[in-house]
C-alpha cells in the first residue's frame, strides 16, 4: 500500500538507476528514456560532470539564506545575462514559481511607475504555466482549475492563432501578454517566428510587456538557447526552469533593466531559491549547454529526427496525423487516442509522455546519440505497424 496522495496516475514501473538516455529497473530491464523527467534531464541521467559538481559542492555548503551573498548564484546570473537578452536574474525553485514571479515582476513594474491598475495578464487559452493557484487560472484551462475556486482574477485569454481576438482583449488594464514559445502540455504547438515578432511589435505599440514562458522549451531544448531567439525578438521577462538544473530543481526569472527596477528589497523572496548547491549545478549545466557547438548538434539531431518521423508519417498515414515541434521538443499527433500507443511504446522499452490533442511528447536528452534516435524510430515504426 502506498501512502502517497493519489494525485498521479503512476505507471506500475520503478527505476533504480539511469545512465545517459537509459533507465534501468530492479530486474535489469533497460528503457530508452525519451521523457527525461519531462524535459528536465537535459544531459541525461548520471552525467559525470554533474555528479562531480554535486559531490564537490556538498563538501562546501548546501544552503545559506539569501540574506547573504551567494557567489555560485552570482556566477550563474552573470552567465545567463551574458548569453541572453536579460540584464538581471531572480532565482526560484521551479517553473511554476518562476511563472508566478514573472507575473509579480510585470505587475510590480507598472505599480512602480504609478500605473497600479495595469495589472491584467493576457494568456493563450488552454496554455500551461504551472500548477499553483494563480498559474492554473493564467493557463485558462477549465480542467486544471476545476474545484480550485474562487477564480483568481487578473487573467484574460485568447485562442491560439486568433490574432483578432488577441487585439480585442487588450485593454487599458493589460500589463503583459504571456505566451509559451512552444506549447508543451498544449500539444507541442510552435508559435511561428512571424507571430512572435508581431507580438513584440504589438506590445511596443500598446506599451505593455511581453513574457515569454521558456520553462519547457528553454535552455537549448529548441536548438537555440531560447526558442524566441530564432525570431530575433527580445522579451521583457522570461521564466525558466527544467533544463537549467539538469535534473536538480532550479527556476529563474530573467528580465530587462526596465522591469527589474520595480523589484526592490522586500518585493519577493525564496527560502531555497538560488541556494549554493543548486547554483553550482546550474553553472555546470550552463557551461555545457550554452556552447555554440552543443546547440548546433541539437539542431543537427533534431533535423535528422524530425525528417525521419515525417517519413514514418508517410509510411503510416492512417496512424500519424502530424509531426510537430522544434529542436528536441517533439510531438507525434495521432488520429486516435494516444494512450494505447504510449503503452505499446513502453512495452517495447521506449518511454514517452502525452500532451493535448492526441500528441505523444518526445523529449530525449539534448546529448542523445544518433544511434539512440534510430532505436526510437525503429520502435515507433513497429508500434505504428501493429496498429494498422
Amino acid at each position: 500500500m502506498s501512502f502517497l496522495v493519489k494525485n498521479y496516475n503512476r505507471k506500475k514501473i520503478a527505476f533504480i538507476k539511469g545512465k545517459g538516455s537509459y533507465l534501468y529497473t530492479a530486474n535489469g530491464n533497460k528503457y530508452l528514456d525519451f521523457v527525461q523527467g519531462i524535459a528536465v534531464n537535459c544531459l541525461g541521467h548520471s552525467h559525470p560532470k554533474l555528479i562531480k559538481t554535486i559531490k564537490d559542492q556538498s563538501k562546501k555548503v548546501w544552503h545559506v539564506s539569501n540574506a547573504f551573498i551567494i557567489p555560485e548564484g552570482e556566477r550563474l546570473a552573470k552567465k545567463l545575462v551574458k548569453k541572453t537578452f536579460a540584464d538581471y536574474v531572480m532565482f526560484q525553485n521551479s517553473g511554476a514559481e518562476a511563472t508566478e514571479a514573472a507575473i509579480k515582476v510585470a505587475r510590480r513594474y507598472f505599480y512602480s511607475i504609478g500605473k497600479p491598475n495595469k495589472n491584467r495578464i493576457l494568456c493563450v487559452k488552454n496554455s500551461f504555466h504551472g500548477r499553483t493557484i494563480a498559474a492554473i487560472f493564467a493557463s485558462g484551462s477549465k480542467k486544471m482549475s476545476e474545484g480550485f475556486g474562487p477564480k483568481v482574477p487578473g487573467f484574460d485569454h485568447f485562442v491560439f492563432g486568433d490574432h483578432k481576438s488577441l487585439k480585442k482583449k487588450i485593454t487599458k488594464n493589460t500589463a503583459a501578454i504571456m505566451v509559451e514559445n512552444i506549447m508543451g502540455e498544449g500539444g507541442i504547438k510552435v508559435i511561428p517566428d512571424f507571430c512572435l515578432r508581431e507580438l513584440r511589435k504589438l506590445c511596443n505599440k500598446k506599451k505593455i510587456l511581453l513574457i515569454a514562458d521558456s520553462v519547457q522549451d528553454g535552455v537549448g531544448r529548441s536548438g537555440d538557447f531560447f526558442a524566441f531567439e530564432q525570431s530575433k525578438i527580445k522579451p521583457d521577462i522570461v521564466p525558466i526552469a527544467k533544463g537549467i538544473g539538469g535534473g536538480f530543481p532550479i527556476g529563474a526569472v530573467l528580465m530587462n533593466r526596465k522591469v527589474a527596477a520595480g523589484m526592490i528589497p522586500g518585493t519577493h523572496g525564496s527560502t531555497f531559491g538560488g541556494n549554493p548547491l543548486a547554483m553550482a549545478v546550474g553553472n555546470t549545466v550552463m557551461d555545457i549547454v550554452s556552447s555554440r557547438k552543443f546547440l548546433t548538434n541539437v539542431k543537427k539531431l533534431s533535423k535528422y529526427f524530425l525528417s525521419n518521423l515525417n517519413l514514418l508519417k508517410i509510411k503510416h498515414p492512417k496512424v500519424i496525423k502530424e509531426i510537430r515541434g522544434r529542436g528536441l521538443l517533439i510531438g507525434i499527433q495521432l488520429f486516435k487516442d494516444q494512450t494505447k500507443f504510449i503503452k505499446k511504446l513502453m512495452d517495447n522499452k521506449l518511454l514517452t509522455i502525452r500532451a493535448a490533442e492526441n500528441v505523444i511528447r518526445i523529449l530525449p536528452p539534448l546529448n542523445v546519440k544518433k544511434s539512440e534516435i534510430n532505436q526510437a524510430l525503429k520502435i515507433i515504426d513497429k508500434v505504428c505497424a501493429s496498429l494498422k
